[in-house]
Order: C-alpha cells, then sequence, then structure tokens
C-alpha cells in the first residue's frame, strides 16, 4: 500500500485486462468467463475513478479471482 507506482501498475492491469474482457465479450459472449461481468465492472471503477478505489477490493480480487480467471484463460486457450 505504501507504493503508489506498485498499486498504479496493478490498477493499469486491471484496466487491461477489463478491455480485453470487453472486446472478448462483443467476440463471442457465449464463452464460458464466470467472472466477465465484475471484471468489465472492475475495469471501468478503475479508469473512470468510480468512488475512490480501495486497496483491499483490489487486493482480494488478485488473491480471489485471478488464479481462477487464469485457470478459464488457459483452458480456453488449449
Amino acid at each position: 500500500m505504501a507504493d503508489k507506482m506498485l498499486r498504479r501498475a496493478v490498477e493499469r492491469e486491471f484496466e487491461i485486462i477489463g478491455e480485453a474482457m470487453g472486446r472478448i465479450e462483443k467476440l463471442d459472449s457465449s464463452l464460458n468467463i464466470s467472472s466477465k461481468k465484475q471484471i468489465i465492472s472492475m475495469r471501468n471503477r478503475v479508469i473512470h475513478g468510480y468512488d475512490k478505489i480501495d486497496n483491499e477490493i483490489i487486493w482480494g480480487t488478485i488473491v480471489r479471482h485471478l488464479p481462477t480467471l487464469k485457470k478459464e484463460i488457459e483452458s480456453l486457450l488449449k
């Protein structure tokens, strides 16, 4: 939390992931990605600054949701 540059870098990665998810959704909304809508919503919150970005929400997403997303994407790529 003390490293502002690192926090901003993580937020930027969420922007990129969310933007990619939005594009994937437009191309094929039938793809089975469990958190599509939430990922896109997170991107919108980060990029547009809706409310203040809560570091606990960001960290919770990293710990709880990114591993699942990674597995789902790896499965789709196979």
